[in-house]
């Protein structure tokens, strides 16, 4: 599974530091949302872009891969 973070902030027009600002967290924790190196996804944080982006299909926040290792 991937966050799409990186994309949903390119298509908005947003930078990762404006997007540490609305989400909470530091500009590290969102570079590390938005290349995928966390295993862990702040619950605050996915709500506040769920919000943010008005999602409404969990298809749109993540990405679904077969293989655990992508």
């Amino acid at each position: 599974m991937r966050l799409r973070l990186k994309e949903l902030l390119e298509e908005n027009g947003y930078e990762q530091k404006e997007a540490a600002e609305f989400l909470g967290i530091s500009t590290r924790s969102v570079s590390e949302l938005c290349t995928n190196k966390t295993k862990r996804y702040p619950k605050e944080a996915l709500e506040k872009i769920i919000d943010k982006f008005n999602i409404t299909d969990m298809n749109e926040l993540f990405e679904i891969r077969g293989n655990r290792d992508d």
